[in-house]
């Protein structure tokens, strides 16, 4: 059993670098990083804007600033690997808080192989140096924490949840209300005790319900901790309300919308909700409501499709038979360990392309910086790069910060609708635009523009000023 334990964990370190074939480094990354070296070299932390020409200085919730700060020092000491090393951690972290917290990953073997490989295809889209990547780590710590007082009422790692939110405020605070709904949820299912033919409920005790609440407070309190304060509380709600950027940033909306991500999403489902049903197990409340919360959630937003895997994890062993013929089960999980690992070495120059790849051309980049826009138009998904070298920029990934100020006329105004009208409004002198949005057919059938360089898909325009 202990040489098992120790060939498990050397295959999910091998599972985590197989994961990391599958990064993409996400255009946000920039910004992200850029922010993280001003706070770092400056020892402060960032509550207003100062990247954007347009809303420079405006209040900004920077709820995401110690990620930033972590991913800085990443690349001071890993260089460009940062990306590769700060995924890798996420991804072992993750299966090993899943894997090793749970006392019956190891009683059918072949099931557990079955559930890592569906961890890679699961998360396949989802490994991106984002704050989100942390933001998983501490859900799974939270479900795990959860749990654990409900088997043991004598168990106080409970306590440890006011540090997660805490934690968790600062480092992904758009996410971090899932800290105490997840307590609700526990407190909700364990007020009732039933047993019937398919589910069973058990009542918490009077001790497991008193450290539930407790912790369900502070966890509330210490959300507040953060450089803004009690508008953490709000702010993942005003997040979700907000139609604009439901409707138009990818990771908001519905899965529905997102192919192929979808059909592994519900091939997933369909697959857990078979061994639920073909299991001898009782379906326990608790997990019912946690699969149904995040069935829901995934479906609505693409951003938490993949919590359906981790929340899972943490019951899915408990309606697994023991497999009693476990024959050279050992030798399987070794050679495939190799197999994974040695297809992790072939693919490294694929990750080295990946990291090398830049957005927008240094051409591109030198050029902007020569004419030296004061009111550049530019792209959402180019504004993080343009930041990260530090040129003003119109609009960024920071969608929350731009969505009641300018976001719905960048939106027009790439899509040509009232286009005279609103670049009149915001006086823009150079447009960095591609072939692929509208915008472009306006600007180069439009002779109060020329082009200053056509640089692969990127395009960039200068407004001529008229001298009569």
């Amino acid at each position: 059993m202990k040489n098992r334990k120790i060939i498990i964990i050397t295959l999910l370190v091998v599972v985590s670098l197989i994961s990391s074939l599958f990064i993409t480094i996400g255009l946000d990354y920039y910004w992200h990083i850029t922010a993280g070296k001003y706070m770092f070299n400056n020892h402060t932390i960032l509550t207003h804007d100062i990247f954007s020409w347009f809303l420079y200085n405006k209040s900004w919730i920077s709820h995401e600033w110690l990620f930033e700060n972590i991913i800085y020092v990443l690349k001071i000491i890993f260089g460009d690997y940062n990306v590769l090393v700060y995924c890798i951690i996420c991804i072992s972290s993750l299966l090993l808080i899943i894997f090793l917290n749970n006392k019956n990953y190891s009683k059918n073997t072949l099931f557990t192989m079955i559930w890592l490989m569906l961890f890679i295809i699961m998360n396949s889209y989802c490994i991106i140096p984002r704050p989100h990547m942390l933001s998983n780590i501490l859900f799974a710590v939270t479900i795990y924490l959860l749990y654990d007082l409900k088997e043991n009422e004598h168990s106080n790692k409970i306590y440890i949840l006011p540090v997660i939110s805490v934690l968790w405020s600062n480092i992904h605070g758009g996410s971090s209300n899932l800290s105490y709904i997840l307590i609700i949820l526990f407190i909700v299912t364990g007020l009732i005790s039933f047993d019937n033919k398919y589910i069973q409920s058990n009542k918490l005790s009077k001790k497991q319900l008193k450290k539930y609440i407790i912790t369900l407070i502070i966890c509330i309190l210490s959300i507040c901790i953060n450089p803004h304060g009690i508008k953490m509380l709000i702010y993942p709600y005003t997040n979700i309300l907000d139609i604009t950027m439901q409707q138009n940033i990818t990771e908001w909306q519905s899965i529905l919308k997102i192919t192929p991500n979808n059909y592994i999403y519900f091939s997933f489902i369909i697959f857990l909700l078979i061994v639920l049903i073909k299991s001898k197990e009782k379906l326990k409340l608790t997990d019912l409501l946690l699969l149904i919360l995040f069935i829901i959630l995934g479906i609505k937003s693409f951003r938490f499709s993949n919590y359906i895997y981790i929340v899972s994890s943490f019951f899915i062993f408990n309606y697994i038979e023991k497999r009693e013929n476990d024959k050279n089960t050992n030798i399987i999980l070794i050679n495939i360990s190799i197999i994974l690992l040695v297809l992790f070495i072939l693919n490294i120059s694929t990750i080295k392309m990946i990291i090398s790849l830049k957005p927008i051309s240094n051409k591109m980049i030198t050029t902007i910086k020569k004419e030296n826009p004061k009111r550049l138009f530019n792209l959402y998904d180019d504004g993080g790069y343009l930041i990260s070298n530090e040129i003003k920029v119109f609009i960024d990934g920071r969608a929350d910060l731009y969505s009641k100020y300018n976001y719905k006329d960048y939106i027009n105004i790439s899509n040509n609708i009232n286009t005279k009208e609103l670049i009149n409004k915001y006086s823009f002198d150079y447009f960095l635009v591609n072939n692929k949005y509208k915008i472009n057919d306006y600007l180069k059938n439009n002779a109060d523009y020329i082009i200053v360089l056509k640089d692969n898909n990127n395009i960039l325009y200068k407004k001529i000023v008229s001298t009569t």
